[in-house]
């Protein structure tokens, strides 16, 4: 969604600017590019920092001794 509002604008942007339409068309799609490969980095870095958080509690969980009490 991102990158196709980018297209749009970059479009907009450049025919205002007087580019003609093969010139307006290419930087919209570069604007596009970016901004996918951009929005692609961001989630994959949060999946990775969710799958190290996980693998801590994990980790802080099996160090824990499980203790069972006495029952009355």
């Amino acid at each position: 969604m991102a990158g196709i509002a980018a297209m749009v604008l970059t479009g907009i942007l450049g025919t205002a600017m007087g580019l003609n339409n093969t010139a307006a068309f290419m930087s919209s799609c570069v604007a596009f590019v970016a901004v996918s490969l951009w929005v692609d980095s961001r989630i994959s870095l949060r999946r990775r920092e969710a799958a190290q958080r996980g693998a801590r509690e994990a980790a802080l969980e099996a160090e824990q001794p499980k203790r069972e009490g006495r029952g009355t």
